[in-house]
């Protein structure tokens, strides 16, 4: 007889899975540390008007595009047309293209997100399909219009998260960060997180105009030297901190590491700022000096650093220059710079200025290296100083989430993993934290009821809430 679908006991095998989840995961708070909703949309308590406008979004005023990509990828691959998936269509019908698309995505964790969503937010027990999207559309839209739960903040609210990292440029005002922690009615914290990626990317097109920029943020008219660059970084880094910035986040292709010498760094920068192109050694060479300015700055100032990395980005062309960047078109890359981010760390770690530092690599080939690397530099400084940053992106499925795991727990210490994050542009991704949360226990569950663990509930105990929310309280200083 087959289970029940999505009942409170979902992904839970066994007993044992059942009591971890629900007498010790499930009334934690979430720590979302790395997330990228907008922080005015928090301030503003923004209400919505249906669910498309939650789930698909759109164009923007601005003509850029926002909305769920993956959502969007799934509905391409259903033979979707465009303009139902982030186009002009009425929202009713791209709800109805999208029920369409979802009842096809069965082993895909969409199935489960959106389903886990309808359920925790909208109290809906049914799920998502064609027979369901009139019910759907009409119980979500008089839910979001007028029960005032439903608004961004109560949205947050209902998930029991206490803590948010937003991603923000070192550019950015942060004017809604102060809003917001001014403002003594939000009862959760929501901190900056400082992404200098366009610092960085010095040979992706648009890097001189953003120096421009960045120095226009530190009130000066020029940055003219990878010292200004640094300055100009630990400025903004600074301004971060007072705003309770607990992280940094570098979303690069690749991590480099060629150490170089403060004048060829200087001329690299010099010849882009100048209108000339750069070699890949030379842009490598003025990369690291930055990177490695700002982990020894991010030691300093208590800040973690993660690194994302192996992704291959906006790989349609003719749909890039149509919608922009983070509209669907991203794939999984295959790196070998494992030894270049060991050599970044050491080098840091030489100077005793290695930031507590989480990795995430896109690709999943690239776990068990990670899984070595982080037992290379752990300290005294924290349990778990380095971490294995949970399965990211295109691996945030309920596999991958458990290789992640395993890796993990064969590699390193599972017990002062920093856990689950959204990564979302969405306020009912929260759900995922739940998702993740039943796979963690189903996988301890299973080992203990194998006989692979004993069942001491202390310490099962200790390990689940850590897991849960004790050990990125923490790590982030809550």
């Amino acid at each position: 007889m087959a289970k029940a679908f999505m009942d409170k006991d979902f992904l839970l095998e066994t007993e044992t899975a059942k009591h971890l989840f629900h007498d010790y995961a499930e009334p934690l708070p979430l720590v979302d540390y790395h997330c990228h909703i907008p922080p005015q949309e928090i301030y503003e308590d923004r209400k919505f008007e249906d669910l498309t406008q939650v789930w698909l979004g759109g164009e923007n005023p601005d003509g850029s595009f926002f909305g769920d990509h993956y959502k969007w990828r799934l509905m391409r691959s259903n033979g979707v047309n465009e303009d139902y998936v982030s186009g002009h269509k009425p929202n009713k019908e791209r709800l109805e293209k999208f029920a369409e698309t979802l009842v096809m995505a069965i082993g895909n964790p969409m199935y489960h997100w959106c389903n886990l969503e309808l359920h925790k937010f909208f109290g809906y027990e049914k799920y998502l399909c064609p027979e369901t999207v009139d019910e759907v559309w009409d119980m979500a839209k008089d839910k979001l219009q007028n029960d005032p739960k439903m608004t961004v903040r109560g949205l947050i609210q209902q998930a029991n998260v206490a803590f948010i990292g937003t991603t923000d440029d070192p550019i950015d005002t942060l004017e809604w960060h102060e809003k917001i922690a001014a403002d003594p009615t939000i009862q959760f914290k929501v901190c900056p997180s400082f992404r200098p990626d366009k610092a960085i990317n010095i040979n992706k097109p648009g890097f001189a105009e953003y120096i421009g920029k960045l120095a226009a943020s530190v009130g000066k008219k020029s940055l003219d030297s990878v010292s200004d660059v640094c300055e100009a970084l630990t400025q903004r880094l600074e301004f971060f901190k007072k705003l309770g910035c607990r992280a940094s986040d570098h979303g690069l292709d690749y991590i480099p590491f060629r150490p170089v010498s403060d004048v060829a760094a200087d001329a690299a920068f010099k010849k882009v700022m100048a209108g000339g192109e750069v070699t890949l050694e030379q842009a490598e060479g003025y990369q690291t000096a930055i990177l490695l300015h700002l982990g020894k700055e991010y030691h300093r100032l208590g800040i973690a650093m993660q690194l994302h990395y192996s992704c291959l980005r906006n790989m349609n062309e003719r749909m890039y220059a149509k919608m922009g960047p983070d509209t669907g078109f991203d794939m999984i890359a295959q790196n070998t710079c494992g030894g270049d981010i060991a050599r970044f760390l050491s080098a840091l770690d030489m100077e005793g200025k290695c930031p507590k530092t989480i990795l995430y690599s896109l690709n999943p080939a690239d776990n068990e290296q990670l899984g070595t690397m982080l037992g290379c530099f752990q300290s005294d400084e924290i349990p778990g100083k380095i971490q294995h940053g949970s399965a990211w992106w295109f691996n945030d499925t309920k596999s991958g989430m458990e290789a992640q795991m395993k890796s993990l727990a064969n590699l390193g210490l599972l017990g002062n993993f920093v856990g689950m994050l959204t990564d979302s542009r969405s306020f009912l991704s929260y759900a995922r934290h739940d998702y993740f949360r039943r796979i963690l226990c189903n996988l301890i569950g299973h080992w203990v009821e194998n006989g692979e663990y004993p069942a001491d509930d202390a310490a099962l105990k200790k390990i689940v809430e850590g897991i849960c929310y004790y050990n990125a309280a923490r790590y982030f200083d809550l």
